[in-house]
């Protein structure tokens, strides 16, 4: 189900699929390096309609 929000902020299919990866991964580092991702990829979607 958070997937589902996630991607209503994350539009692209190449921007899903770092999601994705990014997600995968486990540590400190990481995590903030994914909500870094989902920051900046929603603002850069903002505008774009969703593919589905």
């Amino acid at each position: 189900m958070l997937k589902n929000k996630i991607f209503s902020l994350i539009k692209t299919e190449c921007g899903r699929a770092k999601y994705e990866m990014l997600a995968s991964k486990k540590g400190i580092f990481s995590r903030i390096r994914l909500y870094w991702f989902v920051l900046f990829a929603a603002i850069k979607d903002w505008n774009l309609t969703v593919e589905d």
